[in-house]
């Protein structure tokens, strides 16, 4: 039975991430959240793979596993996410070279943070985790007031859930594993999973809110394609 909920939790977050992550490029021409979904989505799918094949932890695929991991816990689901949905709530549209940029830096962390990889507690990658995801939080409480205030208020009640669940899920991670769970962590797995799909979805139909009443107050228009010239 936990197989099978680990199975539905990771094909949930990987049908959200591609979905998702493809609208926002083709929709709004957001690469940052386009990509970064795709990222997750492509994440979720090398983890069931690794899963099927029975968790060799020195498979590639295992370490491939813990790059992405790292990848969206230090940059990418926080820095990335941020600038990503300033598109809709302060106007911000970054360069091409920003973009660039802060992908960049991404791969940098991941690679680094690969010497860390185990199931051993390691202090200062974890304390790090913690704290980029609370500056993540107090960001998206934000957003979900922004929601609140455009009336959005059944969104802006599971942005704000979602949020709170994620960051229940980044304690989890490294400091109060679940009590009684199994060697490969599969019921917290199960939970972390399902809140990171449900996280991409919520704050996708969250920021199409937002950019439609941006839309319809004329803060911007009704178009976010991105531009050939854009540097």
């Amino acid at each position: 039975m936990k197989e099978l909920l680990f199975l539905l939790a990771d094909l949930w977050m990987i049908c959200a991430g591609f979905v998702c992550g493809w609208k926002f490029i083709r929709r709004y021409g957001n690469y940052l959240l386009g990509l970064e979904w795709i990222i997750v989505a492509t994440s979720g799918s090398n983890f069931l793979a690794w899963s099927l094949l029975g968790g060799d932890e020195g498979s590639v695929l295992f370490s491939i596993a813990y790059f992405f991991d790292a990848f969206s816990r230090s940059v990418g689901i926080t820095l990335i996410l941020v600038m990503g949905l300033m598109r809709v709530t302060h106007r911000y549209k970054p360069t091409l070279t920003v973009d660039i940029g802060v992908f960049a830096l991404a791969i940098a962390a991941g690679l680094y943070l690969q010497q860390f990889r185990g199931h051993e507690l390691h202090v200062g990658p974890a304390t790090l985790y913690l704290v980029v995801n609370a500056l993540t939080t107090l960001f998206l409480a934000s957003f979900s007031w922004r929601l609140w205030k455009i009336r959005a208020k059944g969104l802006a009640v599971l942005s704000a859930l979602a949020t709170a669940a994620g960051t229940a899920i980044a304690l989890i991670y490294d400091f109060f594993p679940i009590p009684g769970d199994d060697e490969y962590r599969t019921t917290h797995y199960i939970l972390a999973l399902a809140t990171w799909g449900t996280q991409l979805f919520v704050y996708f139909r969250s920021y199409r809110a937002l950019h439609d009443h941006n839309v319809a107050t004329g803060a911007e228009p009704a178009s976010n394609a991105p531009s050939v010239a854009r540097t």
